[in-house]
């Protein structure tokens, strides 16, 4: 994988990865933790409980022309480990982007929480020039990081 592929940003939360799973896994919850602006809601999904769910999100970004939504396949599932999605816009198949979150405990009251944006396996070359990635910046990400801290810890 190529580095200029991804972005990965990490922060130590002062939490338990139970705590931190908790929220992550809430699809109702991610507008709050979005430092990029594009989530604005779910749309009514269910907790995230396995690889194979999915889970839709209404968003808005001039890169979509406005108001879109997607839907998020859940590729990869670990109670308190592991949550990562791959990102399609609504009725498509997801065509390369991946969102992955990672929680290493620290002990019993905090997580090292490691948040990767991968576009490593988008090929289709008119999607990589209408979206430019990346989409979401490193800055947007870390922000994403210190909303997660502060929806868990409430500081």
């Amino acid at each position: 994988m190529s580095e200029d592929k991804r972005i990965t940003v990490e922060r130590t939360i002062n939490a338990s990865s139970d705590a931190l799973f908790d929220v992550l896994s809430n699809p109702a919850r991610h507008p709050e933790l979005d430092g990029s602006g594009f989530v604005r809601t779910d749309e009514g999904s269910n907790r995230i409980q396995a690889t194979g769910d999915v889970f839709t999100m209404n968003m808005s970004g001039d890169h979509m022309g406005g108001e879109y939504q997607t839907e998020n396949h859940v590729v990869g599932y670990s109670p308190n480990q592991l949550l990562a999605w791959r990102t399609a816009p609504a009725g498509q198949e997801p065509p390369g982007w991946q969102w992955v979150w990672e929680l290493e405990a620290q002990g019993s009251d905090a997580t090292l929480v490691r948040h990767t944006y991968d576009w490593s396996d988008v090929t289709d070359q008119d999607l990589l020039q209408k979206i430019g990635f990346p989409l979401v910046s490193q800055e947007q990400m870390e922000d994403t990081l210190v909303r997660l801290d502060q929806s868990v810890t409430g500081s």
